[in-house]
């Protein structure tokens, strides 16, 4: 497939974007930095323009296609481009950034007769990530029925891009996937950070004690891209497993007391439920810390 790209450079997206490359995909990366990636053209365009954004799905994605004797059209966006998170720019550019341009990529889309459009949302969206103070799930494990009431900029942007992409979808009849990100992890993180997670789990709280391999998130959005017909649906992304040593049972009783838990969990399973995107994309988690770092729990 052709891909457009956007943030291709960021984080999730510096992993993202090799992963599609190598499941046969042609990619362009839209970002304000280049990823330098052979293979890849890297534009640099303002997604808050919207005009430049249509202009940029228009271009050839190489030289190469130059020799083609018409204009090839992209099969879908992949929208990761944003402000990542609350405390590096105002609230305000924060909320407006990330809302318009989420709103310019499905416009684009639409108006160019792009059929498919995957765009990041984030676990943030259930309003316990970046609260003031300490909240809890309504009920365990967390799953996309769960309530999505937010109070911070990001997480209220990223409410506001499912509900554009929800209505932009019932328009066009397109197929539009919202991905629920969890704290994404990038390999060498594992020994970086875990052994800190693996000590002190409270740090993992807010996160619901979830996270995803970089590399998975290439493999939900290629699945993502080889379904069809879903219309707008909205998925949890992580790992299978939770991010800490400690039992499941041991974190309920520490840290959810109370909470209703809907079903048996297993001692590793994580709180942030991906049944969904198990049942509807075939996505099925291979990486873990556990990979990297010993548990110390293990038996």
């Amino acid at each position: 497939m052709r891909i457009l790209v956007t943030g291709g450079s960021g984080k999730a997206g510096r992993h993202v974007v090799p992963y599609l490359l190598e499941h046969g995909h042609t990619v362009t990366n839209l970002d304000r930095a280049p990823l330098g990636l052979d293979g890849v053209t890297d534009l640099d365009v303002e997604l808050t323009d919207l005009g430049a954004l249509v202009s940029a799905l228009r271009m050839p994605a190489s030289f190469a296609e130059l020799d083609e004797p018409q204009e090839r059209a992209y099969d879908a966006v992949v929208h990761l481009a944003a402000v990542p998170r609350i405390l590096l720019r105002s609230d305000h550019d924060t909320y407006v950034t990330n809302v318009v341009s989420t709103w310019n990529v499905l416009e684009a889309a639409a108006l160019l007769g792009i059929r498919k459009v995957v765009f990041a949302s984030s676990e943030t969206t259930y309003g316990i990530c970046f609260a003031r103070g300490e909240w809890r799930p309504e009920y365990l494990p967390v799953d996309e029925e769960h309530p999505t009431v937010p109070e911070d900029a990001y997480a209220i942007s990223k409410v506001a891009s499912e509900v554009t992409a929800r209505s932009v979808q019932r328009r066009t009849g397109a197929d539009v996937y919202g991905l629920r990100i969890n704290n994404v992890i990038e390999p060498h993180e594992y020994a970086e950070l875990f052994p800190t997670f693996l000590e002190r789990p409270e740090q993992r709280r807010r996160n619901i004690f979830a996270y995803i391999d970089a590399r998975d998130l290439g493999q939900i959005i290629d699945r993502c891209l080889h379904t069809d017909g879903l219309g707008y649906e909205v998925f949890n992304v992580a790992a299978a497993d939770h991010s800490v040593a400690a039992p499941t049972s041991e974190l309920v009783a520490r840290f959810y007391d109370g909470v209703e838990v809907r079903r048996e969990l297993g001692e590793r399973e994580t709180f942030y439920s991906i049944e969904k995107a198990r049942r509807l994309l075939g996505y099925e988690p291979q990486h873990s810390w556990r990979d990297v770092l010993d548990d110390p729990r293990a038996g």
